[in-house]
């Protein structure tokens, strides 16, 4: 793959980038009407597979936090066309990665020394290039270790690329007022954290030793005096990817044991340390030969509020679902509803919110759920589709729930997608042995 000796820091060089992008993302819908006069039958698919693969390449090249919206909008398997999801999921370990030279200059940069002056052995490759950094195989007294490095420029270039960023994002989730601004801020932030490379490793530190009880899960250990704020040293983790493990025919037993750790894991995090791994895509997760379930990326940890934990969990109790005052109480409390509704706007948002709640809530109603099941993900494409097209929707304003919603949301829409990839049949109270 080629790699890059430079990335676009500047605002107006990476604005002037997606400018770019946005004049190609044109000329396929002017191909595209042009083709539907000539052929009625032209399907939209392959207009969606220009924008989407013009949308990667120009994000790509800008890595930072356009690449990690990209990553992100992968993981909403119902919310884009098909082509998106494909090409934006390769945003989460197949992007172009650094020249060595860059390498050993950001390595001068936050360490005073070269990489070969550190390490007894370090490969000027790297073996996975994603949004934020890049990891290099290296060795030290004996030790193999996975060396990430964070690209020149990403941290300095979050604000700028949000702005950008933004009006896409509006017209896509209908965010309408200055109310919207809370949700770009917690992106904001959160990006924010996870280019602080010495807080992640503390992060990663404080979780994995609170979470080491849990069975057939791994960590790697933390090296602080080999990493600072744009470099991070850990130890070198052997095991497939994932979404390379679920694609090949493996045995539904394992399955079921790795579905149970992650399960687990997530449950005891949310629960218990009420801070979580707000990550949970198939780049963060290994598979090792000893048929455990490792955990590699740290970056991104969200903390949960007792003033949201408290109510988001009242409601995945049935009771309260169907209980007409408390669910109207909680959904003012999480911001769902607001005081400025019309009686129109409350009875919508009432029976849309009662139905996703009690669809996505389920797995909590049960002993044991299993996410392999066909009809839990029939559901929920139901439901995205049905609402993806309603024109009342587009009307009403779009900013619903409490800033804490957005990355909660992806947490478990992310942990119910790997789940469904190992067809896992889940003990869903089984993680409460492990809080002391």
């Amino acid at each position: 793959m080629k790699t890059l000796d430079s990335i676009p820091t500047g605002k107006i060089e990476r604005a002037g980038k997606l400018v770019k992008t946005g004049v190609k993302i044109g000329g396929n819908y002017v191909k595209y009407y042009g083709k539907k006069l000539v052929n009625s039958e032209t399907a939209k698919e392959e207009l969606d597979q220009d924008n989407a693969e013009d949308i990667y390449d120009g994000l790509k090249s800008l890595k930072g936090s356009a690449l990690k919206v990209a990553q992100m909008l992968s993981m909403e398997k119902n919310l884009l066309p098909r082509a998106y999801v494909d090409k934006f999921s390769l945003s989460q370990f197949s992007v172009p990665p650094l020249s060595a030279p860059l390498v050993r200059k950001t390595f001068k940069k936050y360490l005073d020394k070269y990489p070969e002056d550190i390490f007894d052995t370090f490969e000027k490759d790297s073996v996975n290039a994603a949004s934020i950094g890049q990891v290099h195989r290296a060795k030290k007294d004996g030790k193999e270790l996975a060396v990430k490095i964070q690209y020149p420029g990403v941290a300095e270039s979050i604000s700028s690329d949000l702005a950008i960023v933004k009006p896409i994002a509006i017209r896509m989730f209908n965010l309408k007022g200055k109310d919207s601004e809370k949700y770009f801020k917690e992106v904001e932030n959160k990006l924010v954290e996870e280019t602080n490379y010495i807080l992640e490793l503390e992060q990663s530190e404080e979780i994995t030793k609170a979470c080491s009880a849990i069975p057939n899960m791994e960590f790697p250990n933390y090296y602080q005096s080999l990493s600072s704020e744009r470099i991070l040293t850990m130890d070198w983790m052997k095991g497939k990817h994932l979404s390379e493990f679920t694609s090949t025919n493996f045995d539904q037993n394992l399955g079921n044991k790795l579905g149970q750790g992650l399960w687990d894991f997530y449950m005891f995090q949310i629960h218990s340390l009420r801070k979580v791994h707000a990550d949970p895509h198939p780049g963060n997760f290994l598979v090792s030969a000893n048929e455990t379930l490792i955990a590699i990326d740290f970056g991104c940890i969200k903390e949960i509020p007792d003033e949201f934990y408290i109510p988001y969990f009242e409601l995945a109790k049935e009771d309260n679902i169907n209980n007409d005052e408390v669910f109207m109480e909680k959904l003012y409390e999480l911001e769902i509803l607001t005081p400025t509704d019309s009686d129109k706007e409350l009875e919508f948002f009432k029976a849309l919110f009662k139905e996703m709640l009690t669809l996505f809530t389920s797995p909590f109603h049960q002993n044991e759920f299993d996410f392999g099941a066909d009809t839990f993900w029939n559901k929920i494409a139901d439901l995205s589709e049905r609402y993806s097209k309603d024109d009342q929707i587009r009307k009403m304003n779009g900013n619903r729930g409490s800033k804490h919603f957005l990355y909660m949301n992806r947490t478990f829409f992310g942990l119910y997608n790997l789940l469904h990839d190992l067809k896992a049949k889940v003990k869903v109270n089984d993680f409460k042995k492990y809080i002391g």
